[in-house]
């Protein structure tokens, strides 16, 4: 299954090798990546493979939201299907 993890919060290094190394650490696969930096802001979207992730979709949400706390951004994960119904127009 595809989904979408989007990360938001204050500009920091590091931000991309902590989240990618975790999605590696899960089995997840970094299909697509989009990223900026407004000033002080970082945001950035991945579209992700998660069809040999060793863990449950909501297990998942869990350890990338605590995962953000640790390193003081905000970190979700939506299946694809879920995230083209909230942003179809």
């Amino acid at each position: 299954m595809r989904a979408i993890v989007s990360v938001f919060g204050t500009d920091q290094k590091g931000i991309i090798a902590k989240v990618s190394g975790k999605l590696y650490e899960l089995g997840i696969n970094v299909e697509d990546i989009s990223q900026t930096i407004m000033q002080k802001y970082f945001s950035m979207i991945m579209l992700v493979d998660t069809t040999d992730c060793v863990k449950k979709f909501a297990e998942v949400a869990d350890v990338l939201s605590d995962l953000g706390k640790e390193i003081g951004v905000e970190i979700r994960i939506q299946t694809e299907d879920i995230f083209r119904t909230m942003h179809r127009i």
